[in-house]
């Protein structure tokens, strides 16, 4: 696909989230779709709650621009999907719904996701891939929902995410790809100009979900004909590594607490924990958006390498991922915010 074509998807995804952005701001506070303050909130006015809105109206907006019709089917799947999540996201913004709800939601847009042809591609039985579908769609669409905990942050993570996925697809002639990731990218980048720290407007869970399943649909059409799919499987790993490693903490930590690590809300997010530490909220979050630029620049490594260097490169970056975990769950401990477990060992 032209540079300038895909330099078009991103302009025009900018622009219609600049534009579209303050207008949801304005709907937010017409209906009253916004996030009031809570003791463990880190903000103390009600802010609106539809730039997700925002965010889904720029990336499919402008990727009427793609002028290549081969992949529309798939492309059709993963709008479809997509929009299937931020739906019921926009409906938890305005009523909370229960976890299982949103989990069966993300479920069966990781199958509706399968039956479109996109699925992970391992040379393991049939089942198998589409198992490892749902749990990367699932996974990943969560934690980009836990990771939206901070002003800037999962649009920044997203943005930078979506850099390295076009670059990397546009290297490889990835049409579907290379598209995709540039209107997410334009669509995170204009919100990011209300929402980085102080924002103005949230992204909510119409934004969050939708973004963390477009990034999942990304990782999984991301292929490298010239590698093998033992090592293939590593580079989105390591583009999304950020939200995985976030998620894992706090699943861990939840857990080793004896409270329920999807459904106890709390302050003990790698971004809370950076503050606990002496990082102000901007700083925190831009430490995570570095970390997110050095994992993409390991991922590039990664496509281009053999399989031992892969793997010395996904074994060296493990050990110091989970030496970065531990020394944060020791040494930045949990937040006070989270209540204590009752009986013996159930979660609260």
């Amino acid at each position: 696909m032209p540079v300038g074509n895909l330099l078009a998807i991103v302009a025009a995804a900018l622009f219609l989230a600049l534009v579209g952005t303050p207008a949801m701001r304005a709907v937010a506070r017409r209906f009253g779709v916004l996030d009031q303050p809570a003791g463990r909130k880190l903000h103390s006015q009600p802010v609106p709650l539809l730039g997700g809105v925002a965010i889904y109206g720029a990336v499919v907006g402008s990727l009427l621009l793609l002028p290549d019709r081969r992949e529309v089917l798939q492309l059709a799947a993963i709008v479809l999907a997509a929009t299937w999540v931020s739906l019921w996201g926009l409906w938890d913004d305005r009523r909370p719904l229960p976890p299982i709800a949103k989990l069966l939601a993300q479920i069966t847009a990781a199958a509706t996701l399968a039956a479109g042809g996109i699925q992970v591609a391992m040379r393991l039985p049939d089942w198998a891939n589409i198992a490892l579908t749902v749990l990367w769609v699932v996974g990943i669409t969560n934690a980009f929902n836990l990771l939206d905990n901070m002003d800037g942050l999962a649009g920044g993570v997203g943005a930078t995410a979506a850099a390295y996925f076009l670059l990397m697809a546009a290297m490889n002639g990835q049409v579907l790809v290379s598209a995709l990731a540039a209107a997410t990218l334009g669509a995170c980048l204009g919100f990011l100009f209300y929402n980085f720290n102080p924002a103005s407007i949230f992204m909510g869970d119409s934004g969050s979900l939708f973004l963390g399943l477009v990034m999942a649909a990304l990782g999984i059409k991301l292929r490298f004909p010239a590698n093998v799919s033992w090592v293939n499987w590593m580079v989105p790993v390591l583009v999304l590594g950020v939200p995985i490693l976030d998620t894992t903490l706090v699943v861990v930590s939840r857990l080793r607490r004896g409270v329920n690590p999807f459904t106890t809300p709390g302050k003990d997010h790698i971004s809370h924990r950076l503050v606990r530490l002496g990082w102000t909220r901007r700083e925190a979050v831009l430490v995570l958006l570095l970390a997110g630029c050095a994992l993409g620049v390991l991922a590039l490594f990664v496509s281009l390498a053999n399989v031992t260097e892969a793997y010395t490169i996904a074994g060296a970056s493990l050990l110091a991922a989970a030496a970065v975990l531990a020394w944060l769950e020791l040494h930045a401990g949990p937040s006070d915010d989270l209540p204590a477990p009752t009986g013996s060992g159930s979660a609260s």
